[in-house]
């Protein structure tokens, strides 16, 4: 009986490395991990993962090191993901523009929601409403009478087809039933540039873009995109709070790809969520009024999945076409 139970056992180990992750994850990570990051040095998203890299290679002991490959609307550094080892030494800055793409690109060479799995959520970004001060429009409701009172002649500036401004611009049209005139741009800054200008009159742009002109009087906040209000800017209401059930976030998390262990991704998890409970982090995180976006990996695909699902509707409706 002892001889066979040590054969069974001798047999089980020998085992262990042919089960993805078991043995790896028990000292996981023994070297460098690449964050891939799928916009330019210095963006939003790029701050974002370099602040969560520094966390994770304090907490882990080994760098994490954000490489940028910027392109194709962030589609070019998902590609590397999807294309590298499952091991957890490669990882991807998950953002709107994934759930996004997925419908937007028809013939992309992989299918984000199957070939990227879900480690967790960092934050949500708020998104605010800004018009020129010398837009007629003083609240959301008057925007919608000016709009519907001149069809076509209202411009509505994004970062680009296929943006979160420009989808979140596409969902209020939608929802309100007006029409506005779409002015792609390259960059927040070109946005910013011309919105202040007076050359276009309305956007849907991240908050930590938009908040000194706000602040300063350059733009008029109408309205947050978010479902509630923030604390940045605690008098301005909601779209929500006139077009009911409106909401459009912006967001960033993390995303390994599939057949990652699942060890390693709860190892991955469960730091990212200890990150989102530190105060000095999370103050730097949420600059500009943004939301944690904590739990576990199973939370953050669903979280990712209906947000690709309700940007498919949008889209369709809106046939928005990438250029």
């Amino acid at each position: 009986m002892l001889s066979r139970r040590v054969l069974l056992a001798s047999i089980a180990f020998s085992a262990l490395p042919a089960v993805p992750g078991i043995a790896e994850a028990k000292t996981y990570p023994t070297r460098p991990v690449r964050l891939i990051v799928g916009f330019t040095p210095g963006s939003a998203p790029d701050i974002v993962a370099r602040l969560m890299g520094q966390w994770l290679s304090e907490r882990l002991g080994q760098q994490f090191l954000v490489e940028n490959r910027p392109g194709a609307a962030s589609n070019i550094g998902a590609e590397v993901v999807v294309r590298a080892p499952a091991d957890g030494y490669t990882l991807l800055l998950v953002g709107a523009s994934n759930a996004i793409n997925t419908t937007l690109y028809d013939k992309l060479s992989f299918d984000f929601l199957r070939d990227i799995a879900p480690v967790a959520g960092i934050i949500r970004e708020v998104v605010v409403m800004v018009v020129h001060p010398s837009f007629p429009a003083k609240t959301v409701s008057e925007l919608i009478a000016y709009a519907r009172a001149n069809p076509g002649k209202v411009t509505m500036a994004s970062l680009g087809t296929g943006s979160t401004p420009h989808v979140s611009g596409e969902l209020f049209k939608m929802m309100a039933g007006i029409d506005m005139i779409h002015v792609p741009y390259r960059g927040g800054g070109q946005v910013m540039t011309d919105l202040i200008a007076g050359q276009v009159q309305v956007s849907f742009i991240g908050l930590t873009v938009a908040i000194e002109h706000i602040r300063s009087g350059k733009l008029r906040a109408l309205a947050v995109a978010s479902a509630t209000r923030t604390d940045v800017l605690p008098d301005v209401p909601t779209v929500g709070d006139f077009v009911p059930g409106y909401e459009a976030v912006a967001f960033w998390g993390i995303g390994a790809p599939r057949n990652t262990p699942a060890e390693i991704l709860d190892r991955l998890n469960r730091e990212i969520n200890a990150g989102l409970s530190d105060r000095q982090l999370m103050s730097r995180l949420a600059d500009g009024g943004g939301t944690v976006l904590a739990g576990s990996p199973a939370d953050f695909g669903k979280f990712v999945g209906d947000e690709t699902e309700k940007w498919a509707k949008v889209i369709k409706f809106a046939r928005i076409r990438p250029e």
